[in-house]
């Protein structure tokens, strides 16, 4: 019981020093970035010819036969 206790400390001790560590040294900020002006948004295909026909279904296939 003792080695449990002393095993949870030690884990929240290194995790609050890991969170509350802070080297200073780096100064960057994450931010988006704006696409290029001379992108234009995808429209959508064009419909094809055979966009109104509707899809043939698959060919059944039979069961296999039991097995004696």
């Amino acid at each position: 019981m003792k080695k449990l206790i002393l095993a949870s400390v030690s884990a929240l001790v290194l995790l609050g020093v890991a969170a509350c560590s802070d080297s200073g040294t780096d100064k960057t900020t994450t931010q988006s970035t704006n696409p290029p002006a001379a992108e234009q948004p995808m429209k959508p295909a064009a419909p094809a010819d055979n966009s109104t026909k509707p899809a043939e279904p698959a060919p059944a296939t039979p069961a296999p036969a039991p097995a004696q």
